[in-house]
């Protein structure tokens, strides 16, 4: 007999992110610990780093511990440093213009496009300076920055890229390959991302001699004539074997996950296109489908709510959400260098303050985003 006193069972919660483990990740992570290759040394980094630079069509990978020392590591070996500048998004994570600052350099940032969030390419040509020595485009959300208008502009300045495809696992870009692009392109492999080592990171090249740096730098800058002689200082920035092992077991599967997500994106944006004043994120533009590296929304002018009140508010029903990045022009730790004052960005301000998103993982079923398709309209169906 049951006990009509007995409260209903909670309602689970909904991830922001899950990835999906279910390939051949345990079977290549019980071969590194039954032949004992756990560390840097082991052959599932070399297999990795093969595959992945062959599935953006690129000569070289270099593994790394994550996507921000890739980026440090890029800038470093482009010869980036003191006096000069690199023109870069305000709108993206901290770990970009961290590497600028930390090689001694000076961030330039433009404001982003409303549309696709992407770093505003009307704005970068009006940027460059005699001091300019790069810039840095990121692929944001699922949308590519558009590399060959990009590529344009550098190429009429003499300018290096960096390409942060971070987020960008199986997009492409004008038929090609996002991390196909620029002198250097950098991957995350962070759990939210398409390909996930937990931890980790990739720098691909198709030039020699940066491949070459950029081993140096992630490997202590060891010599190898002479080991522990060191004529510069580089980093352990090693990724394990582990690692490594769990990123060939999700490469084998990019083609599969990549249309997951693509699903995903077209089931939200069916589900929510009718809710007023709510931006969702671009479909597509005339050089690229969106991946939906996660789904995106901007609240207008007509929500009194800002993106932390509704977070809260979704938070209520066991809805996991995420803030959009906070720009970079606006980041304390910049200011307190004497860097990024008094700047004005509307843009990116505006979807810093009413951006987020809902859960994007590929673990995500069409239940869950059912119930968070309904739960958004109940909270922002009425303007």
């Amino acid at each position: 007999m049951s006990d009509s006193n007995q409260a209903p069972a909670p309602i689970p919660p909904i991830p922001v992110n899950e990835p999906l483990l279910d390939g051949r990740e345990k079977q290549y992570l019980l071969e590194c610990i039954e032949t004992g290759w756990i560390s840097s040394e082991g052959p599932f980094v070399a297999r990795f780093e093969q595959a992945f630079a062959a599935r953006v069509g690129r000569k070289h990978g270099i593994a790394v511990a994550n996507g921000s020392v890739a980026l440090d590591a890029a800038v470093v070996a482009l010869g980036i440093g003191p006096g000069d500048e690199v023109i870069v998004p305000t709108f993206t994570i901290i770990s970009c213009a961290a590497a600028i600052v930390r090689a001694g350099a000076v961030p330039v940032v433009v404001d982003s496009d409303p549309l696709t969030w992407n770093m505003d390419l009307d704005q970068v040509e009006a940027r460059i300076t005699p001091r300019t020595k790069a810039i840095m485009a990121v692929h944001i959300y699922g949308l590519p920055t558009d590399m060959l208008r990009l590529q344009a502009i550098a190429d009429r300045h003499g300018l290096a890229i960096i390409e942060d495809a971070a987020e960008a696992h199986g997009l492409t870009c004008a038929g090609r390959p996002c991390g196909s692009f620029g002198n250097l392109s950098t991957f995350s492999f962070y759990p939210n991302k398409h390909i996930t080592t937990g931890e980790g990171g990739m720098i691909v090249t198709d030039d020699d001699a940066l491949a070459e740096r950029c081993r140096s730098l992630r490997n202590l800058c060891f010599q190898p004539a002479r080991r522990f002689v060191h004529e510069e200082l580089g980093w352990n920035f090693r990724l394990t074997n582990l690692q490594a092992a769990l990123g060939v077991a999700q490469l084998e599967r990019l083609d599969e996950f990549v249309p997951i997500k693509r699903r995903m994106g077209a089931a939200y944006t069916q589900r929510l296109s009718d809710l007023p004043g709510v931006q969702l994120p671009l479909p597509r533009t005339d050089y690229a489908d969106n991946i939906y590296w996660v789904f995106g929304v901007v609240l207008g002018p007509e929500h009194d709510m800002d993106a932390a009140a509704a977070m809260k508010k979704l938070g209520e029903y066991r809805i996991g959400t995420r803030p959009f990045f906070w720009p970079m022009h606006e980041q304390p730790v910049f200011h307190k260098m004497g860097l990024l004052k008094g700047e004005s960005h509307p843009v990116a301000e505006n979807i810093a303050r009413r951006g987020f998103y809902v859960p994007s993982g590929l673990a995500l079923t069409e239940a869950q985003i059912d119930r968070v398709s309904t739960v958004m309209h109940e909270v922002f169906g009425k303007s």
